[in-house]
Parts: C-alpha cells; sequence; structure tokens
C-alpha cells in the first residue's frame, strides 16, 4: 500500500474516531447520531450534482449498504449507552478487521499474505483483551460487550458490501455520496419515530458538534 493511501486510512480513522466521541458525549447518543448522520446526508446532497450516478448493476449492493448502515447506526449508540468510549469504540472497531478479512476471502477472492494475516490475528487478540478489563470486563458489563461486538460485525458488513458494490459502480464517489445520502435520511427518519423531543434538543444545544461530526462522518467514508 502507497504511502499515499495509508495517509488517508489513518485520516479517516482520525475522523471516525472524532465523530464517535461526538456521539459519546454529546447528550442522547440515538438522537445526536440521528442529527449527525443527517447533517452528513445533506453534505453528500450538496455534492450529488458533481458526481456521476453509479451503474444500476450496484444499486442492490448500495440498498444493502444503506440497510446495513442503518443499522449500524442504532447498535453503535446503544453500546456507547451502556459501556465506555474506550472500551466500546475499540472492541467495535477492532474486530472488524479479522471478520473483513475472513469476507474478503469468502467473497472478493482475496486472501491476504502471512505476515499482514499475523498482523490482523495479533490486532484482534490485543483489542480483544480490552474486554477482560477488571473493571469493566465482559463479565461486568456483558451487554455492552455484546453491542460493541455486534457493531464490529456490522462495521464489516457494510464494508465489505460497501467495497463490492463500489467496484461495481463505475463511479466509487457517486456509490458514496448515495450511500451516506440514503442511510443518513432514513436513519433520522427512524430516529425521528420515538426520539423527536431529544432530537429537538439536540438540534437547539449541541449543533455545533453534530454538524462537525456530520462533516467527519461523510469525509471518513
Amino acid at each position: 500500500m502507497s504511502p499515499e493511501i495509508t495517509m488517508i486510512v489513518l485520516l479517516a480513522a482520525i475522523f471516525n474516531a472524532s465523530w464517535n466521541a461526538i456521539v459519546k458525549m454529546s447528550g442522547d447518543r440515538i438522537a445526536v447520531m440521528a442529527v449527525i448522520t443527517l447533517l452528513g446526508s445533506l453534505v453528500s446532497a450538496l455534492a450529488l450534482p458533481f458526481v456521476a450516478l453509479p451503474d444500476p448493476a450496484s444499486w442492490p449492493l448500495l440498498g444493502l449498504a444503506i440497510l446495513i448502515h442503518t443499522t449500524y447506526h442504532f447498535c453503535l449508540p446503544m453500546a456507547y449507552q451502556h459501556g465506555d468510549f474506550g472500551q466500546v469504540y475499540p472492541i467495535a472497531r477492532g474486530s472488524a478487521p479479522l471478520l473483513v478479512t475472513l469476507g474478503a476471502a469468502a467473497f472478493a477472492g482475496e486472501m491476504l499474505g502471512v505476515l499482514p494475516l499475523l498482523g490482523v490475528l495479533f490486532l484482534d487478540v490485543g483489542v480483544m483483551s480490552l474486554s477482560f478489563d477488571a473493571s469493566t470486563g465482559i463479565t461486568r458489563n456483558p451487554r455492552a460487550i455484546s453491542l460493541a461486538l455486534g457493531t464490529g460485525a456490522l462495521i464489516a458488513c457494510y464494508t465489505l458490501v460497501g467495497g463490492l458494490g463500489a467496484r461495481q459502480a463505475g463511479s466509487v464517489l457517486g456509490f458514496a455520496v448515495l450511500l451516506t445520502l440514503g442511510n443518513g435520511l432514513l436513519t433520522f427518519a427512524v430516529a425521528l419515530t420515538w426520539k423527536a423531543k431529544e432530537i429537538k434538543k439536540v438540534i437547539s444545544s449541541n449543533l455545533a458538534p453534530a454538524i462537525a461530526g456530520g462533516g467527519m462522518q461523510v469525509g471518513a467514508y
């Protein structure tokens, strides 16, 4: 992997960690997530006229990726509701690489070499060790760990589905714009059915962090 791509991946990781921290720290987590994704979808809507639409062959994967992303948008804040950011985020993000590696081998025919595979395994083992912290481990906080692992599985699924879809799309940016537009609107619409009061509170008191989060969420993807 070239140095340029490595730096882009690291920047995406910084953006991801930053908007996750906003979800954890800024009030009702589901309401904050809903506002962040809505604002992110507005960014995508502004970009829509400037990108080519993805090939129709990729639309089924695009729709599936939107549904998986939307489910992830609810699983993640629920995990933060029950667990610490320093535990939930590393488990959710750290459990995904091994699942993505297995999925890429099964569905995309991409096999890692011995050293990269060992790197993925060591990463996952190190991250999973966070589950057994004496004060917040799996025996004391099983719900948070279960939700974090479920979030990691969803991350792996949308990474794999989104990657396969983007390859079929012809327009990678077009696929990404429609994906973030679709899951942002769907997440907000679903959350609005039972979190309307909390969403209004976020808009009135925590809008600036949510705007930053929306920009970083889309930018990271």
